[in-house]
């Protein structure tokens, strides 16, 4: 039993519906279609993600200053540690250049840091 579910897990993270999660400098190079994209919010910050028109605000690879890949987020209100120069993961759909986002995940950055050697 346990190997058909080893077989069934794999074959789902290989074939099945998987997401691709990328940097913005990798985007240039994907499809269209659904995304998760992994970066720094750059502003500014327009609009509101419950309007036609969206939130609207930019996204650069993480440590790295790279094209900046323009997002236009609809849905929930955004967590609320998002902000400029924080670190987030969008979902979302790939097209027309931009990221047309459905969720958005901020990352703590205290966990992904190395912590103070104890004396």
């Amino acid at each position: 039993m346990a190997g058909v579910l080893a077989v069934f897990l794999v074959y789902t993270a290989v074939a099945g519906n998987s997401t691709p999660q990328v940097k913005p400098s990798q985007l240039a190079r994907q499809a269209p279609g659904k995304i998760s994209v992994v970066g720094t919010v750059v502003g500014p910050l327009r609009g509101s993600s419950h309007s036609s028109s969206g939130l609207r605000f930019g996204l650069e690879d993480i440590g790295d200053k790279s094209p900046v890949v323009q997002v236009v987020y609809r849905g929930d209100s955004p967590p609320p540690l998002f902000a400029v120069g924080r670190h987030v993961v969008v979902g979302g759909t790939y097209a027309g250049g931009q990221v047309l986002g459905n969720s958005i995940l901020t990352k703590c950055p205290s966990k992904y840091t190395a912590s103070a050697p104890k004396s």
